[in-house]
Formats: structure tokens, sequence, C-alpha cells
């Protein structure tokens, strides 16, 4: 919907992870640098964490989309709710490796000859677990022991390990973990956004949309963002866009903060930030094509019109209630009686109120939505 008001060409702020609109906060230039480094090395272990919505996922997307896969060959495993033995068939499979029976003594052969495979045609193998403090130590030490397959001294796997604080904390206090541990050569925690970084985030995923200026921002609007968000960049993107489609409800062109206090209001009531932020990718069954189309047009075509009519009727006495204040202050001015006026000031502010709630109410059902790709409840 605010896509087309504002004439952009996508969802800037969508929830899920895209390389397409990576932003390179400080934290992450640092941890592409660790990145690049283990890398470098060729083995063992590098660990990426970091809160959820901080931009993980997106940015070993945006790595994947520099990597020369002549090169090397990626594996990715974003199920890690697993024992040791399931991890090791699930790895298998990200390297689309068939394997006869269901032991893991098969698995485990069908990888090594894989991974020799590679080397012999120069390439280098990567595998990236994510959401890996779901791992049990069990599942932990089979990755430590794929990464003991080695062609003469030459190791033939290297992983990258992304997972949520804990994780960080789990690899630091588990003595089970020490052989694991050693072998960690590159680790970085991806902090928050800083304060100064905002604006220039929210800019450029909208000119990555075709963004010319509309809507405009308030400078207030960014402070009160980070306050409101602690710069985690899925946040920003879920306060975002109810700003941008209340933008384009409203049919404003500068987004201020009485809109940012608004959005965030309704959040808070409706129970969906920050405590209901999105579960990882991974963990979301992706929608049949082409479903969604079908879906989107539905949904559409049932509460844009109510909301059209539910503007117009508040117009229409917000008009009502200009009126009646004129003519309150003439019968002011005449020294009539103003009680009568006074009651009809009162009884249409009253329907306006309740014409706001109701406006609110059909935008709350089109976010939701806009989120979770299902028709709202009252228009399904």
């Amino acid at each position: 919907m605010f896509d087309d008001f504002y004439g952009l060409t996508g969802r800037p702020f969508q929830l899920t992870p895209d390389p397409n609109f990576y932003f390179e906060s400080a934290t992450h230039r640092k941890a592409l640098s660790y990145l690049g480094y283990g890398m470098a090395q060729s083995e063992g272990f590098i660990v990426i964490t970091g809160e959820v919505g901080a931009g993980k996922s997106t940015l070993v997307a945006h790595l994947m989309q520099k990597i020369d896969r002549e090169q090397m060959t990626v594996g990715q495993v974003v199920t890690s709710n697993l024992d040791g033995e399931e991890l090791v068939h699930v790895v298998a499979q990200s390297f689309g490796l068939e394997v006869e029976g269901h032991d893991k003594a098969s698995a485990l052969g069908a990888i090594e000859n894989f991974l020799h495979d590679e080397a012999r045609e120069g390439r280098r193998t990567l595998l990236v677990v994510d959401e890996s403090q779901n791992l049990s130590v069990e599942a932990l030490e089979e990755l430590r022991m794929l990464s003991n397959f080695q062609l003469g001294s030459h190791p033939l796997l290297q992983l990258l390990l992304l997972g949520q604080p804990e994780f960080k904390q789990i690899l630091a206090e588990s003595t089970e973990l020490e052989q694991l541990r050693q072998r960690v050569i590159a680790a970085h925690h991806l902090q928050s956004m800083e304060p100064g970084e905002i604006e220039p985030y929210i800019k450029h995923r909208l000119e990555c949309v075709g963004w010319t200026g509309n809507p405009d921002f308030d400078q207030r609007v960014f402070k009160e963002l980070y306050e409101a968000t602690g710069g985690i960049p899925r946040r920003v993107n879920q306060v975002v866009t109810r700003l941008l489609l209340l933008g384009a409800v409203e049919q404003r062109t500068r987004i201020d903060n009485t809109m940012l206090s608004a959005v965030l209001n309704e959040m808070r009531d409706d129970n969906t930030f920050p405590e209901a932020a999105p579960k990882p990718l991974e963990k979301i069954a992706p929608a049949p094509a082409p479903g969604p189309i079908k879906h989107v047009a539905a949904a559409q075509a049932v509460p844009r019109p109510k909301i059209e009519e539910l503007l117009a009727e508040r117009d229409l006495q917000i008009n009502e209630l200009q009126q009646a204040v004129v003519e309150l202050s003439r019968a002011s001015s005449a020294n009539g009686d103003t009680r009568g006026l006074m009651d009809e000031v009162a009884r249409l502010e009253a329907k306006l109120e309740e014409q706001e709630r109701s406006v609110r109410h059909v935008l709350t059902m089109l976010i939701e939505w806009m989120e979770s790709g299902q028709l709202p409840r009252e228009a399904a």
C-alpha cells in the first residue's frame, strides 16, 4: 500500500534478510573484517553472535554474494535443533549429498569423500550453521570432528557458526567444549547500530527502492527511533514499516515524531513491540507460489474501501466540528445561549474520537496482514 503512495519500487523494510539492502554499520564492518581474516586461514571455526534481529543472516547473505563459487563451495544448515547424528545427515544434505543408508557412518563417509573431491578440484569448502545456540554439546562435538578431515596437512572444511548471545556464553563456559574453543580463529559479537547510524540506515534502504525524498522525515524521529528500538535493525524495520503505512493512510509527505509516538503506542498496546520480534527466517515455512499473489490481491481488495470510507466520514465530522466552533464563537459574540452548541461540539468530538479508533483498528489489521502474509482476521 505505502509503496504505491510514495512511488517506491518495493518494500524497503521487510523483515526477512535480503543482501540487496545490506547496510554496513560500524559493527558490521568489524564483523566483515573478522570474517575476512578467519576465511583467509582456511581452517577452524569463525563465530558471529548477536541479538535477534541484529543482522547476522543479512551479513552472511552479503558475504555469500561476494564469494567466488568457482573457488569455494558453501553448505548452509538452518535447522540446528538436532542431535549429533541428525546434524551429520543435515550437513550431508546441505552439500547436496545422497547418503546410502541412514546411519551416521555412511553420512560421514559421504561427507569426507565429497570434501576430498572438492579439494582435488581446487575448491575450498565452508559450512555455515545458523542458530547455533540450539545445538547440543553432542552436535557441536560432531562439527568439531568434521573439522578434522584433512587431505595430507590441508584442512578440508571450515565452519562459520552464527548464534544469539547465549551461544557466546555456552562456548566460553562449557568445559566440554575446550577443544572446539581452541579451534575458534575469529569471533565477533554484532552490536546494535549507533545513534548516528539510524538516519543513514533508513535512507539507504529507502534509496534501494527508488526513494527521492517523499516522505521526508523530521530529524527528531531518528533520535526517538533509536531510543525505542535500541538500534536493532529488525526492530527499526518493524517501526518504520508501520510509520510508512500510517503516512500512506493519512496521506502524509512528512513523517514526524507525533506519528512515531502514535505507532509506538499502538505496537505496545498490541504487544507486538519489542517483545514479539519475528522469529528467524528459517523457522517460517515459505508460502507456495503463486498463492501469496492471490492473497495480496484479496487482502488489498477488502480493507482499502473500508479505510477510505472511514477517512471520508472522519473528514466530514472534522468539518462539522469546525463549523460548530465557528457558530459557538458567533453566538458568544452576540451574548447568546451557547449551551446547545457546546453540547454539539462535545458530541462531535466524541464521534471523532470513536472514528479515529476505528481507523486505527483497520490499520492494525492491514499491518498484521503485511507482516504475516495472511488475510486480516475480520476480512478473511
